[in-house]
């Protein structure tokens, strides 16, 4: 049903104030997990789903993104010339991964303002979202391509879902869901409620697949908190609309738009690399 899924949005324009004083001047989307921008692993696990088109929603001083997933002649030739071939062909591939598009959101208006920025390139289809910031793990297959199952099983949009533990469910968009034949139909969502308020302990993660009649929504949602218009506002809108799924990723996932998240997500994709996971190993035994 929903076979053709092709486009994929990644909001990057947020200011990254929760890693202030390292995202002055760096966008967060480009602070690396041992040696990749967190934006690449989203950008591959976009990749692995299927999903090609893809299209980044940025702002001013983000330039660093495009950058990184452009051709860069010069190094490439120095790589080349200097027999690095390793690492030629790491930047190259880089470089030729994927065809993206640059979208600006002129003002931060917020993660709905930021989706509904990217509506005129993709058109009447639907399409996927993924924030970044949350980096997902997963042995088999990726958090979108979980995704992307149960999209294809049933057209409708989907929603990406943890279980989080009770002290941390004020810091996200909770759900409310009940069992439809074996899948999670979403009811409700409320943002950042307290543990009292909270209809359950699902988180929404950032991923999605959305079907087109949210850019309708978010086009009519009234801003919320801050002057910014809310894409949990136009989500609980659309799941009383039509059906909208959620899906518990398996996966191991991490914050890393935080500085403890950030550091989590370091030390363990460091103790697993094929390179620098032995030596690391013994530094961190010895300094604990």
């Amino acid at each position: 049903m929903g076979t053709s899924l092709r486009k994929i949005v990644f909001p990057t324009a947020g200011m990254g104030t929760r890693f202030l004083p390292a995202t002055k001047a760096t966008p967060k989307e480009m602070l690396t997990i041992v040696d990749k921008p967190l934006i690449q692993y989203g950008v591959e696990e976009a990749l692995a789903a299927g999903m090609g088109e893809i299209v980044m929603v940025t702002g001013r001083g983000k330039r660093s993104i495009e950058d990184h997933f452009d051709i860069s002649a010069e190094l490439e030739a120095n790589l080349h010339a200097a027999g690095k071939s390793a690492l030629y062909k790491t930047v190259s591939r880089v470089a030729r991964m994927a065809d993206v598009a640059y979208i600006r959101q002129k003002q931060p208006l917020g993660l709905g303002h930021a989706v509904l920025c990217a509506a005129p390139w993709v058109g009447d289809e639907c399409f996927g979202v993924s924030l970044a910031d949350e980096l997902i793990l997963s042995e088999g297959k990726t958090a979108m391509q979980q995704l992307r199952d149960v999209h294809e099983q049933t057209g409708a949009s989907v929603i990406g879902l943890a279980s989080v533990p009770d002290n941390e469910v004020s810091r996200y968009g909770i759900v409310k869901a009940r069992d439809e034949n074996g899948l999670l139909r979403l009811e409700d969502m409320i943002e950042k409620p307290s543990v009292d308020e909270a209809p359950s302990n699902l988180a929404m993660i950032g991923r999605y697949i959305f079907t087109p009649r949210l850019f309708e929504l978010l086009k009519t949602t009234n801003p919320g908190a801050g002057g910014e218009i809310q894409l949990t506002d136009a989500m609980c809108q659309l799941a009383k609309e039509e059906p909208v799924y959620g899906v518990v990723i398996e996966g191991q996932r991490f914050d890393a738009g935080n500085p403890y998240g950030f550091l989590l997500a370091n030390a363990t994709l460091g103790l697993q690399h094929p390179k620098h996971g032995e030596s690391l190993r013994a530094a961190l035994k010895s300094l604990l």
